[in-house]
């Protein structure tokens, strides 16, 4: 069981993984040299398991595509999804993989430059696996928010104020 200032630590680091542990010490009650010890043994433990960068591709004027494959797989003795799901994330092309509960089993997030390339790999190497017994593509056509950060702020409203 975590300490409560461990999940503190988490939670601002969760929100910006930049900031300095000088800065989290202020914020949690802690010595520097405290804060580095905690982030240090979390990160011994695989709590913290990478730090990441959050990039707007299309603001650097790189085409990425991305798409939610919803997959029904039929599990196997013994393992159960684990040894599917293994297969399925070992492709580059993958770039998250869940469990789910309800209608489909496992939802794969794919990368990949054009719709074409990410049709294929759902029809030539996904759908091809043994136990995957069909799958349904949702392409990403526009991202707002990812892992908690909007991506446009909000603009300021610049309508005149009506007052009676």
């Amino acid at each position: 069981m975590l300490e409560a200032k461990d999940k503190e630590i988490l939670k601002i680091l969760e929100r910006d993984a930049k900031i300095k542990s000088e800065k989290i010490a202020t914020m949690v009650g802690l010595s520097p040299a405290e804060v580095t010890a905690k982030i240090k043994e979390l990160e011994d433990k695989g709590i913290i398991v990478q730090y990441k960068t959050i990039i707007d591709w299309e603001k650097a004027g790189e085409e990425v595509v991305y798409a939610f494959i919803e997959v029904k797989v039929t599990p196997e003795r013994d393992v159960g999804f684990d040894a599917v799901a293994k297969r399925i994330y070992k492709f580059p092309e993958v770039h998250s993989l869940y469990l789910l509960s309800g209608t489909y089993d496992l939802s794969v997030v794919v990368e990949g430059k054009s719709m074409k390339e990410i049709a294929y790999f759902v029809a030539e190497k996904l759908a091809t696996l043994d136990n995957i017994q069909g799958t349904v593509s949702h392409f990403i056509l526009k991202k707002y928010k990812i892992d908690g950060k909007v991506l446009e702020p909000e603009e300021e409203d610049k309508r005149l104020a009506v007052t009676p």
